[in-house]
């Protein structure tokens, strides 16, 4: 008997269309998969009836001989920061909290006309702000992960925590997540699960509750990179509704797949290699070149000279944005209302957001506003969007010598749930790796690499140019094939 749980989206998708089995059956499995796994507290909300109903359709529409979209009859996780018609919607906030939309955003509304089924809503960083899914709401995810010899509670990373999770413990064969500075790449890396976030504007906006508008970028989350190619190619495409979207025609990623990296130059940034770097992410690393090697590829060093900058330019730009951006939840129109007994529109104003918004959340909305306003916003925005030039510039200059940049996707493997929360600076320094190709808008990917001495997967990052997923998805598949990472956590809740 086919154990559905551990089945990815091809698998499924092939399985369905071929009568093998039903999409119902599937549904039904993953169903109880997340049902049985409360403890993880991956999921906000389940919505097993809509998982069933399209995987209804699925059936019926495969008995009528139709022709079956390209996620049929594959359950997916939803991260809580796509608003989902008539399922509530919250972003991981009290705030928002018993908000259920009126209407269905761009990308998950490309999901279920291609024939995905939603298990549910994900837990996540609250409003995406977080490296370690500690700051939601409705509590921490604990990722299914254990050190060896260690019940200790593991982070499954963020803000995608719930996603990440999700995936890794075979509730979901694949989930959606949100990446404004990694947070697609870096919780995909320490579930040891596949993430790829695509150009910027590759995947609409639309219906996503906003952090940073110029980072924030939607992209699947998957157990393989074909999956994940699978995936982007159902949710990308241009959309009028975000003026952000790229109108460039979508290619079939998955049908071009190909791991021969010949003729290809991959480049090693050496501003990466940091003192005092974990000695196993630097060997994962090591071993990373010497994979995209075997696979063709010739392997060069290439100088991004502005990483240094990259992390704080990031960490004034991105809750500038975030401050603007949250000024919208006021208590008038939807989401919490705090009206205190004789209380005036300030004070309704103050009440809701104090006890609305959570304190990673306050924190960048105070810097943010800080960094904006009068006295500070050319000494500091104004410089930051500098930076951000510059290091979108570095990536030029080193794209015109290789094809795609290999680097870790995160300083450490998963780390406990409290083991960072009373260090911000600490917490941030988990995208050092990953924020420089968010503050360009690049296309890239974690791959799972191997496990380090204590039984936790280590990820690797592609990153590459724009509007060039094929060739980060090529060279994610080349380390696929040669890692021949299978490990998965073992089965304790």
């Amino acid at each position: 008997m086919t154990d559905f749980t551990t089945l990815g989206i091809k698998a499924i998708r092939d399985g369905v269309a071929a009568g093998d089995f039903t999409a119902r059956e599937v549904a039904e499995a993953h169903n109880e998969a997340v049902s049985a796994a409360s403890e993880l507290n991956a999921f906000i909300v389940t919505t097993p009836d809509h998982a069933l109903a399209a995987a209804d359709r699925v059936d019926a529409a495969r008995a009528a001989g139709e022709e079956l979209g390209p996620m049929a009859g594959v359950p997916i996780g939803m991260k809580d920061l796509f608003a989902t018609n008539g399922v509530q919607s919250t972003a991981a906030s009290h705030i928002l909290e018993g908000f259920t939309p009126p209407y269905e955003s761009t990308v998950s509304q490309k999901l279920w006309d291609a024939g995905a089924g939603m298990l549910g809503k994900l837990n996540m960083d609250q409003f995406a702000m977080g490296s370690s899914n500690e700051t939601s709401h409705f509590g921490a995810v604990k990722s299914p992960w254990r050190k060896e010899g260690s019940n200790a509670a593991l982070t499954p990373g963020g803000s995608s925590g719930g996603s990440s999770a999700a995936v890794a413990a075979r509730l979901c064969p694949a989930a959606t997540g949100t990446d404004t500075g990694g947070s697609i790449r870096q919780p995909a890396a320490i579930t040891g699960i596949t993430g790829i976030k695509p150009t910027y504007g590759r995947c609409s906006r639309w219906g996503i509750v906003a952090f940073a508008s110029s980072l924030d970028q939607a992209g699947p989350m998957a157990r393989n990179v074909e999956d994940c190619a699978i995936m982007l190619g159902a949710m990308a495409g241009f959309d009028p509704k975000d003026s952000t979207s790229l109108d460039a025609p979508v290619p079939d990623w998955a049908a071009s797949l190909d791991a021969n990296l010949e003729g290809k130059t991959v480049g090693i940034p050496r501003e990466y290699r940091m003192d005092g770097m974990d000695a196993e992410i630097e060997a994962s690393w090591e071993q990373g070149k010497e994979w995209l090697r075997d696979a063709g590829a010739k392997v060069v060093d290439v100088s991004l000279p502005h990483t240094k900058y990259a992390l704080p330019a990031y960490y004034i730009i991105a809750p500038a944005e975030a401050s603007s951006n949250l000024a919208r939840y006021d208590g008038v129109r939807y989401g919490l209302r705090d009206l205190p007994e004789g209380a005036g529109l300030q004070d309704m104003y103050a009440a809701t957001r104090s006890a609305g918004f959570g304190d990673e959340v306050k924190r960048r909305i105070l810097i943010g506003t800080y960094v904006l306003s009068a006295g500070f916003y050319d000494a500091y925005y104004t410089q930051a969007q500098k930076v951000r030039t510059l290091v979108q510039k570095d990536f030029t200059d080193a794209f015109g010598e290789v094809d795609v940049i290999l680097a870790p996707t995160t300083p450490n493997a998963a780390f406990a749930l409290g083991e960072m929360s009373d260090d911000p600076l600490a917490m941030y320094l988990n995208d050092v790796f990953s924020v420089p190709a968010s503050l360009a808008g690049l296309p890239a990917m974690s791959v799972p690499a191997t496990l380090n001495k204590d039984g936790l997967p280590l990820g690797l990052q592609l990153v590459g140019k724009p509007m060039d997923e094929q060739g980060v998805l090529n060279a994610g598949l080349a380390i696929e094939q040669r890692a021949g990472f299978t490990a998965q956590p073992e089965k304790w809740w």
